[in-house]
């Protein structure tokens, strides 16, 4: 990832849930685009580790300081730990943006992943975290590219986002625009089935219009 200037601190706090390539990537972003982040691991020796590395925007927790922390919570862990998630942190999330950029794969996550490649994993997300307001982004691209191609010359990489809440979804815009994207809303949650696993829209790099043009979108 390219180094670049940090603007003014920005208010919004971010908890992240998950110190893999796909969270420190994220918590990456954000923290070079000035925002306050908790980063969570079920070690927290992990999250102190990547709370360092990061710099002074970044602290450690566990994952309930991070739900707690965050007014955007980041569930960056494999698909299979969202049931167990969803009980142990669905109270503390209420009302709040939960940002999914999980994939589910039946060889990796077993039966929740299969239920949520038919119904979708949006859908199936929201089930666990019935008070918070699931959006879906960041899912569709992998890491690596999203590190090399982040604040590109334009046109910028189009980043898909999906949510039933409106003004989550704008939020979750705003994050994609920070870490250096364009974000394209596909609609309501049940659309995040267009970016998932086996989908047109998985792993498709292409900017707004291209975007749009392949997931069939009003340009």
């Amino acid at each position: 990832m390219p180094a670049r200037w940090v603007p003014h601190m920005q208010q919004t706090r971010i908890g992240i849930i998950g110190t893999g390539h796909v969270g420190t990537t994220l918590a990456e972003f954000w923290v070079h685009a000035g925002y306050h982040v908790m980063v969570a691991a079920r070690s927290l020796g992990e999250a102190q580790s990547l709370a360092t590395s990061l710099g002074p925007l970044a602290t450690a927790g566990t994952p309930a300081q991070a739900a707690a922390y965050g007014d955007i919570v980041v569930l960056a862990v494999p698909y299979r730990a969202i049931p167990q998630l969803g009980p142990q942190l669905s109270r503390t999330l209420l009302d709040k943006v939960v940002l999914d950029p999980s994939n589910p794969y039946p060889w990796r996550d077993g039966p929740i992943a299969e239920t949520a490649q038919k119904d979708g994993a949006g859908v199936t997300t929201q089930r666990y975290f019935p008070s918070a307001h699931v959006v879906r982004a960041f899912n569709s691209i992998d890491m690596t590219t999203l590190r090399s191609e982040a604040h590109r010359a334009l046109p910028l990489l189009a980043v898909p986002v999906a949510g039933d809440d409106a003004g989550a979804v704008s939020q979750v815009e705003t994050l994609v625009r920070a870490a250096g994207f364009e974000p394209v809303v596909t609609g309501n949650l049940a659309t995040a089935k267009l970016f998932q696993p086996g989908s047109t829209g998985f792993e498709l790099e292409q900017d707004v219009a291209g975007l749009k043009q392949a997931l069939h979108l009003p340009q």
